[in-house]
């Protein structure tokens, strides 16, 4: 047997080899977690490089045992691959994904990624290709490296990393936050460390295995380090620990201890450490200095000295200065951990005299309205971390602290908008479907807030939710009027669309959800008697259309610029192509079976059908361009090709089919399959539970509720009731027994507009402790449904399996009247709750509830 470190770059590339996946091995299995840490990995592998620390360790990704192959020769060696297929595997996707990538603008290196680490140049057959999975990913990893695919199948494990990747990589062409494509293929190939264990014929491959993977109880970064300080301290250390340490350990949690030791060598100037690697970088720190007990006494002083700071971020209200706490409280709100660093070097330098309580508060306005303009534009967050990690090394000098930090933010590729960008897309982006809920209401706040009322609203004990003045299911008065300035040729539906999710449409009420979706005239009685001045201007305006909506926007933006100052001019700032970068990145993620409408695609980046289409007619390489089709499916007549296209392969329905889109008998795509704005967004927003409104599921329906007020399980079913038929209160009321007989508790969102009602298993306090299959709205006017949460439940085991997924899928769509495409599997699509109305149904939904908590329950089992 043979060990030793080698990277993915020396293991595979090289002569003709191959490494076969053995049958008996499990097919491709890694989740999209799993892929998320190896990019996130990748990424800070390509930061090192881009910055020329050529001391950083690389990442250690763990072992590959190989064996001899059965089928091994002299000139063409195999390898079975004991362990590390899942690794071998997802890299050789990756740099598929990145030869694809660059495949129209970069031809000769797409060829050189592909022989290098994907096929065997001169071989045919299976024997072409580098790494040979099990029979059962063959046939897809052999498709995706002979790539790019003019269709992929659903439900594959290997295709859903693929597109993954593919995804990634648009994103990682954002100008905000660019990376150099090449740059993460360098990270891939010579910046993951793996062991390569070889064995020899006659090793026991499976008992290195073992030995390889048994791990014990692992010490955090922060016990490493203090071990390592008091091991030195060989004569002070008693003094050290009583003095400083002590207290620095009662004041602080083992997490935060070790947050605050990552800052201090942050604020030393070490912009590019990685938490998981203070240990080292600190210990190469002091041995590079020569430290003795005087300079490791001197960090613990500090350390000490630096926790008051630390604590006033995380409890804003031990911060003395009024104008301090409150805009400490604000980032605290805003869950602003990432701007610790910026946080912490301008209490330090308040403390050590450089500016005054005056110019702290000012500065950290800058930081603040750098987040809240950025998030209202929707510039992406994955580049903040690196933002301000880098202000204590780039911090200006040559001017005030206050002054610097400003000129810094504003800088190239920072992406702080200005003032006219602000207010362009507080007119016209879909305010709503970015950012946390926390973080919208904050904004909405705020600018009420601005009106300064003689009363303010305790927002701390006010129950306030996000209200759409404009319903997002509107009526046919609504409708009507829209219809009244619709132009060229635009449908009522399309403007909704368009202006319903925009700043101007939203406020904050604490009212009931019997007017929600009512006219407007019923809304303004309710308004005019707010305690909100934004609700009493509502209310004041005759009619509510896309004329008043736009309006308010510029009376909001003028607000929003008073609050949040905007950058510096004249520094040197990037041109911006975010909103396309956008589209980009939500066509990347378009799911197997599904098509998307101009018009859709429109609403979503707060755009134009027209400007969309402009755009993707004239930009080569838009993954997934021909799937945006007119709104009633059809391939629009202006479509063209931007790069020519293999032969075969440039029919346009050919390859809708090919990526499992169906038509209907008139040759339109199925409407079912068709994603709108709000499924776009979803496509982006990850997989965290960010409730619309921030709904808090209670046990049974009746927490936080004073004695003799209604319960919301009580104000579920009257608004359930005022909405849909007896029978369908009925059948909900029959499926919540059944679910508490299998075990299960309903619990229902604190939410004041609509009352949701959620299907949970496990520990009681929220669904992020427990998994739920769906979640039953009352419909305000259009009937109630369910919302099947399979974006939600693809982070839960055991529903992490794409397959069990697709089972539950499969159980629901037995239903009649029931139709959900595989493509929404990434999504939260409804099925209306008169369907359950029908005593078929009503059973085969029970089966399938029951058939979902045994899988639950079984999670654990093997």
């Amino acid at each position: 047997m043979q060990a030793k470190e080698t990277l993915f770059a020396d293991l595979m590339q090289g002569r003709a080899q191959q490494f076969q996946v053995p049958l008996y091995q499990r097919t491709y299995s890694w989740t999209e977690k799993h892929l998320k840490q190896l990019w996130n990995d990748i990424l800070e592998q390509a930061l090192l490089l881009e910055s020329g620390d050529r001391s950083a360790s690389t990442h250690f990704l763990g072992s590959v045992v190989l064996a001899p192959s059965p089928q091994n020769d002299a000139t063409f060696p195999r390898w079975l691959v004991v362990d590390g297929q899942q690794r071998l595997t997802t890299l050789s996707l990756a740099l598929a994904a990145i030869r694809d990538h660059v495949a129209d603008t970069a031809p000769v290196e797409a060829q050189r990624i592909d022989e290098q680490y994907l096929i065997n140049k001169w071989k045919s057959g299976a024997d072409r290709l580098r790494l040979l999975p099990t029979q059962a990913d063959r046939a897809q990893f052999a498709a995706h490296v002979r790539g790019p695919l003019t269709g992929q199948g659903p439900g594959s494990g290997i295709a859903t990393a693929y597109a993954f990747f593919r995804r990634k990589l648009v994103e990682a062409d954002d100008p905000a936050a660019p990376q150099d494509v090449f740059r993460i293929e360098q990270a891939i190939t010579s910046r993951l460390a793996l062991v390569a264990v070889t064995a020899e014929r006659g090793d026991n491959v499976h008992r290195i295995f073992e030995s390889l993977n048994n791990t014990g109880l692992k010490l955090s970064q922060a016990d490493l380090l203090r071990n390592y300080l008091f091991m030195r301290l060989r004569t002070r250390g008693e003094h050290v620990y009583e003095t400083y340490w002590l207290p620095l350990q009662d004041s602080l949690g083992n997490d935060e201890l070790e947050q605050l030791m990552w800052l201090q060598l942050v604020l030393d100037g070490d912009d590019r450490v990685r938490r998981q690697d203070l240990y080292a970088a600190q210990q190469r720190r002091f041995e590079d200095a020569g430290a003795g007990e005087e300079e490791i006494e001197r960090y613990i002083r500090e350390l000490h000295r630096r926790s008051a700071h630390f604590r006033r971020l995380l409890h804003p209200g031990e911060e003395p200065d009024p104008a301090v706490r409150a805009a400490l409280s604000r980032l605290e709100a805003w869950q602003a951990a990432v701007t610790h660093p910026a946080l912490m070097l301008l209490l330090d330098r308040r403390e050590r005299g450089e500016l005054d309580a005056s110019e702290t508060a000012r500065a950290l306005s800058y930081v603040e309205s750098f987040l809240v303009r950025r998030m209202i534009c929707r510039v992406p967050t994955n580049n903040l971390n690196r933002i301000f990690q880098a202000v204590p090394a780039q911090l200006p000098l040559d001017v005030p602290v206050t002054e610097g930090l400003r000129r810094l933010l504003s800088s190239e590729n920072r992406f702080w908008p200005d003032d006219a960008e602000l207010r362009e897309k507080i007119r016209t982006a879909p305010f709503y479907q970015y950012g946390r809920w926390q973080q919208r209401k904050l904004v909405l706040q705020r600018l009420e807030e601005s009106y300064e009322h003689p009363e303010p609203v305790d927002f701390a004990s006010a129950q306030l939710t996000i209200e759409h003045v404009m319903p997002q299911s509107p009526g046919d008065a609504w409708l009507s009027a829209l219809g009244e300035e619709a132009t060229g040729g635009e449908a009522p539906e399309e403007l909704h669309a368009r202006f319903q999710h925009t700043l101007g449409n939203l406020t904050l009420t604490g009212v009931n959800a019997e007017l929600s979706n009512h006219p407007f005239d019923r809304k303004q009685d309710l308004l005019r008697g707010s305690h909100l001045e934004m609700n009493r201007r509502i209310a004041a305006t005759e009619r509510w259309g896309v004329r008043e909506i736009l309006a308010r926007a510029d009376e909001l933006a003028d607000r929003a610029i008073a609050l949040w100052p905007a950058p510096l001019r004249g520094v040197g700032r990037a041109e911006r192509s975010r909103d396309w970068q956008l589209a980009h990145q939500v066509l990347a993620a378009l799911p197997h079976g599904t098509w998307t409408s101009y018009g859709d695609l429109a609403a979503f980046l707060g755009s134009g059908a027209q400007a969309v289409g402009n755009h993707l007619a004239n930009t080569p390489g838009v993954v997934n361009a021909y799937r945006v089709l007119t709104s009633d499916g059809r391939v629009s007549d202006g479509f063209r090709w931007t790069a020519p296209q293999e032969p075969g392969s440039d029919d346009v329905r050919s390859r809708l089919a090919g990526d499992g889109v169906r038509f209907t008998a008139t040759g339109a795509a199925d409407p079912a399959q068709r994603l709108t704005a709000d499924d776009l967004a979803a496509l982006l927003a990850g997989t965290d539970d960010d409730r619309t409104d921030g709904e808090d599921p209670a046990w049974d329906g009746t927490a936080a509720q004073p004695p003799g007020e209604e319960t919301r399980a009580q104000r579920f079913f009257r608004q359930l009731a005022a909405d849909d038929s007896p029978g369908t209160v009925e059948a909900v009321r029959a499926l919540f027994t059944h679910w508490e007989e299998l075990g299960g508790w309903i619990g229902h969102g604190a939410g004041h507009v609509t009352t949701s009602a959620y299907l949970m298993l496990g520990e009681a306090g929220g669904p992020g402790r427990g998994i739920w299959p769906m979640t039953l709205y009352p419909g305000a006017g259009r009937g109630g449904t369910a919302e099947v949460v399979f974006q939600y439940m693809a982070v839960r085991e055991p529903f992490t399996d794409r397959a069990l997924r697709a089972g539950l899928l499969a159980r629901l769509n037995a239903l009649e009247g029931v139709d959900i495409p595989e493509g929404k599997l990434e999504l939260r699509p409804n099925i209306r709750l008169s369907l359950v109305a029908q005593e078929g149904n009503r059973k085969l939904l029970a089966e399938t509830l029951t058939w979902f908590r045994d899988r639950w329950v079984a999670r654990g089992a093997s």
